[in-house]
């Protein structure tokens, strides 16, 4: 994607967001104060800021994108708001985070786009804490797809639907 594809992209999410709050879908999530939160593919980060809150300061959220100004991005809306809390990453698989140090995964509308996602649950799985959430949502998908592509791998078992997100957990290892 190009920077100026990208900021045509923001600019659209921050319309978006003047809609429908990125907090709707973390409510489902019942994020609580002092997780380790992984936001994979967090493009401009609104879902990153709006957790990195609720998370507070014993908490931290890694923001996960292969595009550098994605990651700059964050970083200047994360400085505004004074959060100190919000770690950025750039890589398209490999988090270089330890094992099972992640409490909860975002994965919001960036499934569908991925060139290597068997790889990418395998990495999100190795991070995840044992039975620990992947939260997940893509538009892109139908519902049926959506289910067996993140399930068929056995690193993430179907939990719930919500109303805006779906839930997978993580399996054994």
């Amino acid at each position: 994607m190009t920077n100026l594809s990208f900021r045509f992209m923001a600019f659209l999410f921050k319309i978006r967001d003047a809609f429908r709050s990125p907090l709707k879908k973390l409510i489902e999530a019942e994020i609580k104060p002092g997780w380790q939160i992984l936001d994979f593919g967090c493009g401009p980060g609104s879902y990153s800021i709006a957790a990195a809150e609720l998370v507070g300061e014993t908490g931290k959220v890694y923001a996960v994108d292969i595009h550098p100004l994605a990651l700059k991005t964050v970083q200047k809306r994360a400085s505004k708001k004074g959060l100190k809390n919000i770690e950025t990453i750039l890589t398209d698989w490999q988090t270089g985070l330890e094992n099972r140090c992640i409490d909860l995964i975002l994965m919001y509308d960036v499934f569908h786009g991925l060139k290597n996602p068997d790889r990418i649950l395998e990495e999100l799985h190795r991070i995840l804490k044992e039975e620990s959430i992947l939260c997940f949502d893509d538009h892109h998908m139908k519902e049926e797809e959506l289910l067996s592509r993140i399930s068929r791998g056995g690193f993430f078992k179907f939990l719930e639907k919500k109303k805006l997100t779906y839930l997978f957990q993580k399996t054994s290892s």
